[in-house]
């Protein structure tokens, strides 16, 4: 019985090293880690509503980076709007098109997937919803919408807090990126 072995191949790298008291010590550059958690909740409570975060982030996390895009995109045809009547003209087929496409399905959110949509498409856009509205349907229009928003117990102007009321929803939103939720 013939037997055929071959021994490893082993590559060689090249390093950078330093020397400390008559020792080489390697230097090698690694990768960042981010380390955060969720808060562990301590009752059934908390459990509960944990769950009910993520799941309300899963869902609605993608209509606010799609509000991203969009605003990006509407913001371009802006700039290239000859005049105010224009720029009229194209709010109105974006705001018609946005509700063709996805107007049942954010009629059909939660009351709390509501308040965390308007959080995250400040996350995304860099402003809070009611500065959207304002800088691209105008001050009266957005008057209209806040206060609409209001009775509703909704708040337009409000601000995304990554580090303190909202770092719950940042974590998630994290995992989620990272594929990890």
């Amino acid at each position: 019985m013939a037997v055929s072995l071959q021994a490893q191949h082993i590559s060689q790298m090249t390093v950078r090293a330093t020397v400390v008291v008559n020792d080489t010590l390697p230097l090698v550059d690694l990768h960042e880690v981010e380390v955060f958690s969720l808060l562990s909740p301590t009752t059934k409570r908390e459990k509960r509503q944990l769950t009910k975060l993520i799941r309300d982030v899963k869902k609605v996390y993608p209509y606010a980076r799609l509000a991203g895009i969009q605003l990006r995109k509407y913001n371009e045809l802006l700039k290239k709007a000859k005049n105010e009547r224009e720029s009229r003209k194209i709010m109105k087929v974006a705001e018609k098109e946005i509700n063709e496409q996805y107007g049942d399905e954010l009629k059909n959110m939660t009351f709390s997937q509501g308040k965390i949509l308007i959080k995250l498409i400040d996350r995304e856009t860099g402003d809070c919803s009611y500065a959207l509205v304002q800088d691209l349907r105008g001050n009266f229009t957005a008057f209209f919408y806040q206060a609409f928003a209001r009775l509703w117990g909704y708040n337009l102007k409000v601000k995304y807090d990554p580090e303190g009321t909202d770092k719950q929803i940042e974590t998630i939103v994290r995992l989620i990126e990272r594929g990890q939720l």
